[in-house]
């Protein structure tokens, strides 16, 4: 069976357009907002009061980040009956854990995403942005696509939960945002990755995107990947104090959830056996299945449906699944979108 994603209008101000988000869900934002603080507590001492203090500290660092993306997140905050520090917590829990384990010095692990840009030299025609979405299977319900139109900057389409400003979304200047979940040791009070994603959706230049990620103070780790649709790319494991980045131009940059470079794997944390061998084999299984040939959207539509270890279903003790998955085409505009798991729901053809 398919299920459609849902579409948030957010036209205007940052106010206006966060009312509609959180108008639109308020329950269930409340609901998933309340799923999200009791995991990110998991292994720790820390109770909600803790957490919403350790989530309170950060505001500032959003506020200086972007003040337009964080008014936002606060219009949606109030219009769904949660406080600014809940907002974080719901939209930014990947990165926020990370602040949790460098608090506590333990706490819960997240793994999450297969990710591929394909250049134009690699393409049947323009290249992609691609990628599947994991995170616990109790995410796959919250699954929404904003299609933002500010009253200034480009208009973008994001794939998201409710909640949350942004996970993964292209522009129609041509920018498309990717990420892989990594797992800092390193994190800290900062900045948190749907306001990173959602700046770079903000740029008209690829430059400009970049910089948002590198020049960002951030909370936790996460890869990002920028492609634009002159061809360029990078893929960038960013860590809250050290990042390394790779071209994409000339042959598939594939990623998964691990570091791949002594530089940022310093500052990484232990992850579970079973979570590091799922992430190899994710990131030798993508670049097997794109090693050769012209690439189209078909192909990599199939890439995110192998169930080798790429598609995910929920098993114990992680129960993660591939909630949904993005393939983006910047120099046209196409932008494909599934929710749910991708072998078992068909893909929705969007376009900005």
């Amino acid at each position: 069976m398919t299920q459609p994603i849902r579409v948030i209008e957010m036209v205007g101000t940052a106010t206006r357009r966060g009312q509609a988000h959180g108008r639109y869900a308020a329950e269930e934002i409340k609901e998933y907002t309340a799923d999200r603080l009791a995991r990110s507590g998991d292994g720790t001492d820390l109770g909600p009061e803790d957490l919403l203090a350790l989530a309170e500290a950060m505001l500032d660092d959003h506020v200086s980040y972007d003040a337009d993306l964080y008014e936002e997140m606060c219009a949606m905050a109030a219009s769904a009956g949660i406080s600014p520090a809940e907002a974080v917590v719901v939209g930014g829990y990947t990165d926020f854990i990370d602040t949790v384990r460098a608090h506590a010095r333990r706490g819960p692990v997240e793994d999450n995403c297969t990710a591929v840009i394909v250049p134009d030299s690699r393409a049947a025609g323009a290249g992609f942005l691609a990628q599947t979405w994991d995170m616990h299977a109790s995410a796959t319900q919250h699954i929404v696509m904003l299609a933002v139109r500010p009253d200034t900057g480009p208009n973008s389409l994001v794939f998201t939960t409710v909640g949350a400003i942004g996970q993964i979304g292209m522009n129609e200047a041509g920018i498309a945002v990717g990420i892989n979940n990594l797992t800092a040791d390193d994190g800290q009070i900062g900045v948190t990755w749907p306001f990173v994603v959602r700046k770079a959706l903000a740029q008209s230049t690829f430059d400009a995107a970049v910089k948002c990620v590198t020049e960002a103070k951030l909370a936790g780790g996460h890869n990002f990947l920028i492609f634009d649709r002159e061809g360029n790319g990078v893929s960038i494991e960013a860590m809250p104090t050290v990042a390394h980045a790779v071209a994409a131009r000339s042959d598939v940059v594939t990623h998964t959830n691990h570091c791949t470079v002594a530089t940022t794997q310093a500052v990484e944390g232990r992850r579970p056996g079973p979570l590091q061998n799922s992430s190899l084999a994710r990131l030798t299984q993508a670049g097997d299945l794109l090693a050769s040939g012209d690439i189209d959207v078909d192909a990599l539509m199939a890439l995110t449906r192998d169930e080798r270890s790429i598609c995910r279903h929920p098993e114990p003790p992680f129960d993660y699944e591939s909630c949904g998955a993005a393939i983006m085409r910047p120099a046209t505009g196409d932008f494909w979108a599934c929710w749910g798991v991708p072998s078992e729901n068909d893909y929705e053809h969007f376009r900005i």
